[in-house]
């Protein structure tokens, strides 16, 4: 090789190696961008709540995000972000006022605490004013509206959960992939050639956020998020669920959600930043915002004191209270404010002790039906499934034989008439020739919804439902981590984990003796064509039915190896107790009973019980129908019937109130509501402080269950306040996209909360009173001081106002009544009104 070949030669080695190196260090850069991308997008994210798929509604606080913060900047900060109130409006405080609700002493203290001035009157006017001058700055941008537009279409295309007859295609790519390879096709979207976008969403991203500072792209983010919430929120839940099918096989990422979004706010010449408020308006919300509050924390007040004054504070050790005669039979509910009322009716009947308990049961499970080919997680969303557990028949005998062969022909049946309905061809002579007797069915169902009802109970009555015919499998897997090969969660349960299930419900309640009959009792709702229908479901099974968890506390509490060892830990359960499950069908009120295991020497125990839970079916549904219609007392014989008839009419809007009425929860003995109306407003959840010496039942139900339906409680707290941001409007307009939520019309944001008919009688009418939740609980006050102290996520809560107050009846001073104060600090003690 010659010298001057030599020199090219070093040269041309030289030159690949600076580009090796250039490649490496833009690689290098263009890897910490990506990582500071994401970084900025998951600070954007935790301002948006998560949101679950409706037809596993799962009640939640939208402003969760926010917690952190004390309750009147995060309700200012999120009117910025989403542009929804957080204070009832004006109209709504004057109903109040006007009807009673609120009281004019402690209104009184209220504006004096705050150093306002006026007549409630005067201040109603000004808030008023206020609120009407807000309204007026609202605005809106063409070009965003498109963004908007264009975004929810291909969202709503990509997300479908197998309603569309014609799915997006390359789903599998993933969000961003996919829809590069449609936005050609898409005539609102300027754009000729797929190969003109970028090829990623990193390089997207790259491309339109480094023309901004980096300082601002968190904020950017955040805003662009904000815009669609509800859309954000699904993604960054389906995004976190590593066990959704759907996200393994078509995943979505909040990554892509904003590459997708910024690359049509380029193409369409939207705003890439937010436009803040103008200074008159922020001062208006700043000036107006302790009113506001004053009133609401009135209306709180005002409803506690209500609420202690019907709590029977004579009650300083359950063990004592009553005659101590052994029970008929004892329930056990859920805590949901809908089982006060059956409760109470229930024990109207006589002989019978009912108790609250978090609706799964404290099973963390996920399941599956006998005739049903997907599985649910049956436990609350802030609890992760332990078990696997699926539904097998007992044995095979006429009635799984009839069950099977109906799950059969009715599943043929839907499936060959969606084939028929959906098939470009076969639809057109599928409508001519069955239009007829489409129409005919359609016109019963409208017209005569009482017969339908009639002909659904007449086939439950003749086809034997799951929880008759089958028995929950729970005996763990052969393997030693009995974990099945094509599942993430140990199939069943080993003997240890099956007593701790039993000893911990047990616990919790404070069970010291035991009924010959105990009643595991979930609940569910049945209504037709009611896309919130899992809304009405259990919420401490994720918006499911509690009846598989009931049977399972059941199943595990009949094991006699079970039994004999609880008997061992001081639990004196009798040899001739027996335990079954129920379900408690809240829009009828109808008990169903699961005792195909209940030995002959008890039948006749059922018998009386069956006849008891029909009298209180009765009573408890002519309260409920009471509060959805004009009619007063009514008949507890017809109530029944037009309850039902509610479940199967089609063009029912209000099938139920679900939790609407929300606003207390009660942790302590049954004694201490027993005999009170509580007017189906407040969670229920036994507690013995005797028999928790060292306070971890207390602590369960604190960081357990109080968070829980502090999340209810929000939900229809915001819901009520705001409908069209954080509810989801009226449901005649609403249309339902691919399984997973409704939009308000043909498109845009998917609608995070509850409509409008179940928090309101009428459009002028309010049914839901916007009140955050009060607790009361039954223990002594170090106790509780105790367990606060080591919860910061809890105290958090209370400190910053997210619950309404929180008061302590402390059986060991007289049951003096505690309000907390903050900083874990308590006011002095409050007289109690003996009853």
């Amino acid at each position: 090789m010659s010298s001057q070949q030599s020199q090219t030669h070093l040269e041309s080695e030289s030159q690949s190696a600076q580009q090796l190196t250039t490649k490496s260090r833009e690689h290098s850069q263009s890897s910490q961008l990506g990582d500071y991308i994401d970084d900025s997008i998951d600070r954007a994210a935790e301002r948006i709540g998560a949101v679950w798929p409706i037809h596993s509604f799962v009640t939640a606080n939208p402003l969760s995000g926010f917690e952190d913060h004390p309750f009147h900047e995060a309700v200012a900060e999120a009117e910025r972000l989403f542009g929804g109130r957080g204070y009832p409006t004006p109209a709504v405080f004057r109903q109040a006022w006007e009807n009673g609700q609120i009281s004019p002493e402690i209104l009184a203290d209220e504006l004096e605490s705050h150093g306002i001035d006026g007549d409630p009157e005067t201040l109603l006017e000004e808030l008023a004013d206020a609120d009407a001058a807000q309204a007026a700055e609202a605005d809106t941008d063409p070009a965003t509206e498109a963004v908007d537009r264009v975004l929810s279409k291909w969202l709503a295309a990509f997300v479908d959960e197998g309603r569309a007859a014609w799915p997006m295609p390359d789903r599998d790519e993933g969000f961003y992939a996919a829809w590069r390879a449609v936005a050609p096709l898409d005539s609102n979207v300027p754009c000729d050639d797929s190969k003109a976008l970028p090829e990623t969403a990193l390089e997207a991203l790259e491309s339109i956020l480094t023309d901004a500072p980096e300082s601002r792209w968190t904020d950017i983010a955040e805003h662009h998020l904000a815009a669609l919430p509800g859309w954000t929120g699904l993604i960054k839940q389906r995004a976190a669920d590593d066990t959704d099918p759907w996200q393994t096989e078509y995943p979505i990422t909040l990554r892509e959600y904003l590459a997708v979004r910024l690359m049509l706010v380029d193409l369409l010449d939207a705003p890439l930043e937010l436009e803040t408020k103008s200074d008159s308006a922020e001062e208006t919300t700043l000036e107006t915002e302790p009113l506001a509050d004053c009133w609401l924390t009135a209306w709180e007040r005002s409803y506690r004191e209500r609420l202690l004054a019907n709590i029977d504070t004579s009650v300083t050790d359950p063990s004592t209270a009553g005659d101590n005669a052994r029970p008929a039979a004892q329930f056990v509910f859920c805590i949901d404010t809908r089982s006060e009322i059956i409760r109470r009716h229930l024990e109207g009947q006589g002989g019978y002790e009912t108790h609250g308990y978090a609706g799964f049961f404290g099973v963390p499970m996920r399941y599956q039906g006998h005739d049903s080919a997907a599985e649910t997680d049956a436990c609350p969303p802030i609890v992760d499934a332990q078990h696997r557990i699926v539904d097998q028949p007992a044995e095979a005998d006429d009635d799984v034989a009839a069950r099977e062969r109906w799950t059969g022909l009715t599943t043929a049946t839907r499936k060959h008439f969606k084939q028929l309905k959906t098939h470009a061809v076969a639809a057109f002579p599928f409508v001519e020739g069955a239009g007829g007797a489409y129409g005919s069915a359609m016109a019963t169902r409208t017209l005569f919804p009482s017969t339908v009802a009639k002909l659904r109970r007449a086939v439950d009555e003749r086809v034997p439902s799951p929880g008759e015919v089958c028995t929950p499998t729970l005996e763990a897997h052969e393997h030693d981590d009995h974990t099945h090969a094509d599942h993430d969660l140990p199939q069943g349960m080993t003997f240890e984990e099956k007593v701790s299930y039993a000893e911990t419900a047990f616990e919790l309640m404070g069970w010291t003796e035991f009924a010959r009959l105990v009643v595991f009792t979930g609940h569910a709702s049945h209504t037709t064509n009611n896309p919130f229908g899992s809304s009405l479901d259990c919420g401490a099974c994720a918006g499911n039915a509690g009846g598989p968890n009931a049977r399972v506390l059941a199943t595990i509490c009949n094991d006699e190896n079970v039994t004999a060892e609880l008997r061992e830990r001081g639990f004196h359960i009798p040899e001739d107790t027996v335990f079954l499950a129920g379900e408690h069908d809240t829009t009828t009120d109808e008990i169903t009973l699961f005792d195909g295991d209940v030995p002959e020497s008890h039948h006749e125990d059922l018998e009386q019980l069956r006849a008891d839970l029909e009298r209180a079916q009765a009573g408890a549904a002519a309260e409920r129908l009471e509060s959805m219609t004009d009619a007063d007392d009514p008949d507890p014989e017809t109530a029944v019937e037009e309850v039902e008839r509610k479940s199967a009419d089609w063009a029912e809007t209000r099938p139920e109130w679900g939790l609407a009425g929300n606003a207390s929860f009660v942790i302590g003995p049954r004694e201490l509501t027993e005999g009170e109306n509580l007017d189906g407003r407040a969670f229920l959840h036994s507690y013995d402080w005797t028999t928790d010496a060292e306070g971890d039942a207390l602590e369960a139900i604190l960081t357990g269950p109080l968070v829980v339906t502090q999340w209810i409680n929000s939900q229809y707290y915001f819901a009520t306040v705001d409908n069209g941001v954080y509810g989801s409007g009226s449901k005649v307009t609403q249309n339902p996209v691919g399984n997973v939520g409704v939009v308000q019309g043909n498109g845009g944001d998917l609608m995070t909360g509850l409509p409008l008919q179940s928090l309101k009688i009428d459009d002028d009418q309010p049914y839901h009173q916007p009140l955050r939740l009060s607790t009361v609980i039954h223990a002594p006050l170090e106790r509780v001081t105790d367990i606060l102290s080591r919860h910061d996520d809890v105290t958090q809560l209370l400190d910053n106002d997210w619950i309404g107050g929180l008061t302590v009846i402390d059986p060991e001073q007289d049951n003096q009544a505690f309000h907390y104060q903050g900083d874990l600090e308590w006011d002095s003690p409050v007289a109690p009104a003996m009853n």
